[in-house]
């Protein structure tokens, strides 16, 4: 367990880092704003053209060697940008090695850990991962700011320590070897998991809900990047870095709280927090003060690890039960990373049109505010 929280670490630290590398890189080739969302475009198409192959892999293999997979990918990536590859493709092969490596990492906590300790194994997971995401966002604005290119030897460090610690992670037996790997056979048992997932109300329920958070999360980031120069007339690369590293300690105190009260059976109680979210970047979009900036976005990321912590160990236990962890991982990331593509996307075009960077925050927080609270009146009608 140590090896897995210790890797993931690394490779989530040099993932955010890695980010705000790219933007440098786009910036001191004037790229134009509009092309800054367009990164994580590029980061997430892997999880939804390769969500029918991910999870049988993760499931066939041992998980610690897809983790190995996973890094050397990585690493591809951050190199390939390093020695002058364009920052969207570049980009676009580190998403490659992170949809490989999602499957394996929440995986093999449901292997590790019984039902019994599945939150509070999901709690160290997020805990150590949004540590690393505070850590690497502000490393990542700070170095940026110096030299991208040093930035870029930091991540490319991180991504190679990664890979030799991941060794070390138990080789556990797989928990549903996939009959073959015929194309046409594994999107077939793609599809099926998928119907049987979508019929059971906890993992359909647990989909939607983390679907919604992560198109959230991923807007939101690059909202900053255009919303901090708008609102707070501030224009380095480490102030919108720095307002994400806020998101990430809320988070953290949030996923503690989920791990210490929150149990699968009381996985409801967390339903306000998802509509806290959207009302709090609402808020936040009016606001010209940055101390307010930072209480505001702490008070968001609580809300945040509050919510998504208990769905996802709701649908790792939903998915060890039926179809398999990994598949069920992969599923929810083709869902999670169709809400970031379409978000984006819809973030992207608005920028494009040149809509001020506050009225999108304010019709963006709307927008999350509405759908989280058309989840929580579709929970509880089922529930009654």
């Amino acid at each position: 367990m140590k090896a897995v929280l210790i890797a993931q670490f690394l490779s989530a630290l040099a993932d955010n880092a890695l980010l705000f590398a790219a933007i440098a890189l786009l910036r001191a080739q004037a790229a134009p704003d509009w092309v800054t969302p367009l990164l994580q475009e590029c980061f997430v198409i892997s999880f939804i053209v390769l969500a029918p192959f991910v999870g049988p892999l993760a499931d066939t293999l041992p998980k610690g060697r897809v983790m190995v997979i996973a890094n050397a990918v990585k690493l591809a990536g951050a190199a390939a940008m390093f020695i002058g590859s364009n920052p969207l493709l570049g980009y676009g092969l580190a998403g490659l090695g992170a949809t490989i490596y999602s499957p394996a990492k929440y995986g093999i906590l449901g292997e590790m850990v019984g039902p019994d300790r599945l939150v509070m194994a999901n709690g160290l997971m997020e805990g150590s991962t949004i540590i690393a995401i505070l850590l690497g966002t502000i490393s990542g604005g700070l170095l940026a700011d110096q030299s991208p290119l040093l930035a870029l030897q930091v991540v490319t460090g991180c991504y190679a320590t990664a890979l030799v610690i991941v060794f070390l992670v138990p080789r556990l037996p797989p928990a549903h070897p996939a009959p073959g790997f015929s194309i046409g056979a594994l999107l077939r048992e793609f599809a099926c998991a998928l119907r049987q997932l979508l019929s059971n109300r906890d993992a359909a329920f647990s989909m939607a809900g983390t679907s919604l958070f992560w198109g959230s999360g991923a807007t939101l980031r690059f909202l900053l990047v255009a919303w901090v120069p708008a609102a707070l007339g501030i224009l380095d690369h480490s102030t919108p870095a720095n307002l994400n590293g806020a998101v990430a300690v809320g988070i953290v105190a949030g996923a503690a709280l989920a791990g210490r009260y929150i149990t699968l059976a009381t996985v409801d109680r967390v339903l306000p927090a998802g509509v806290a979210i959207g009302l709090l970047v609402v808020m936040l979009a009016g606001t010209h003060s940055l101390p307010a900036a930072i209480a505001l976005l702490i008070l968001l990321g609580t809300a945040a690890g509050l919510f998504v912590v208990p769905l996802n160990a709701l649908l790792q236990e939903r998915g060890h039960e039926s179809v398999g962890t990994g598949h069920a991982v992969a599923i929810q990331n083709f869902f999670e990373n169709l809400s970031m593509l379409g978000m984006i996307g819809i973030y992207t075009l608005a920028a494009r049109a040149g809509t001020p960077p506050v009225a999108a925050a304010v019709a963006f927080g709307l927008l999350v505010t509405a759908g989280m609270a058309a989840l929580v009146g579709m929970r509880r009608a089922r529930r009654r």
